[in-house]
């Protein structure tokens, strides 16, 4: 079967990373390889691309995707956190830049039967990757209310996260919960019917949100990649990141602003004593968004936001030679 899905910002995330001949640039979310392309294009003929994802079917598609330049390309099945450890393992110290989209393919939500949207009746699984052990059926069915009352408030932002938690408690008292449906007429039945009435999105979305969030770990995910991912970037390396929900992009945000700031020191020090120093450079002081165009072409943009920066060329020395920040 074909990974359909269509990349999200793919011109500008490829010129944003300044992809040139000779470069060696991560993307870290393969997907259906659209970026991967794009960028390979722009580093050829002696440039590097290595693509990582969770997904083995995507790195499957990727293989035939980009087979003519085969001797180019490191294609690795695993999770982009671990990128620093895939980076030994494969010999490249350093790359020039790294990208990463955490959207969902199409492939996801149309073909591959895990349960991540409620348009048809699927097991309830939602793995990224199926050789993780846990899925979204183990964590409705084995949760204790309040649990799953806080993966609905807080990765879902749901409103009736608690009426919908007790309702999955008291139906699983029954029988077991296995699928989308059986899920959605549960959600169903704990919204009110006025106040589902006025949303403009189905009852269950943002609920099928979190549970995707917390089966793959994604916001914890995120946060650590973002520790480690500077350390392997060469100098004026760039990293590009595209998210599609305001949690995911106010964790980029932050720790993107947290890494550029020259001072940590509270605001009433009239002089910088601390020890910080920058790593990185703002790019985009306000996200890149998709055009009109590709929004009418591509619905599943709407919502995506692009961040980048780009590490200092000296992040050690920057701080010494500025003399410290006046507070003044």
């Amino acid at each position: 079967m074909p990974y359909r899905h269509v990349s999200v910002l793919r011109n500008e995330a490829v010129s944003m990373l300044n992809c040139a001949p000779g470069k060696t640039i991560v993307d870290c979310t393969l997907g259906g390889s659209g970026h991967a392309a794009a960028i390979l294009e722009k580093i050829l003929p002696d440039g590097i691309l290595l693509g990582i994802d969770q997904d083995v079917q995507a790195v499957e598609n990727a293989r035939q995707v980009l087979f003519a330049h085969s001797s180019n390309v490191y294609l690795v099945h695993d999770n982009f956190v671990n990128l620093p450890s895939i980076l030994s393992r494969i010999d490249i110290g350093a790359v020039d830049g790294i990208l990463l989209d955490l959207g969902l393919s199409l492939y996801h939500i149309q073909d591959s039967g895990r349960g991540f949207t409620f348009g048809d009746d699927q097991p309830l699984d939602m793995r990224m990757n199926t050789n993780e052990a846990v899925t979204a059926a183990a964590i409705v069915n084995a949760s204790a209310p309040e649990v799953l009352e806080t993966i609905f408030r807080e990765y879902g932002e749901e409103r009736w996260a608690r009426r919908i938690a007790a309702k999955i408690v008291e139906r699983r008292r029954r029988n077991e919960i296995v699928t989308t449906g059986e899920l959605v007429d549960i959600i169903t039945d704990a919204v009110p019917r006025a106040s589902a009435a006025k949303s403009r999105i189905h009852p269950a979305t943002r609920v099928f949100m979190a549970l995707r969030i917390a089966v793959n770990r994604e916001l914890e995910v995120l946060e650590t990649f973002l520790d480690r991912a500077v350390d392997v970037l060469s100098p004026r390396g760039r990293i590009c990141i595209i998210s599609f929900h305001s949690l995911e992009d106010r964790i980029v945000k932050h720790r993107f602003r947290d890494m550029s700031q020259q001072c940590k020191c509270p605001k009433d020090f009239p002089m910088c004593v601390c020890t910080h120093k920058p790593k990185l450079k703002l790019v985009t002081r306000k996200p890149v968004r998709p055009s009109e165009e590709e929004v009418k072409s591509n619905p599943m943009s709407r919502s995506a936001v692009m961040r980048v920066a780009e590490k200092l060329a000296d992040a050690d020395t920057v701080k010494q030679q500025s003399g410290g920040v006046s507070h003044e």
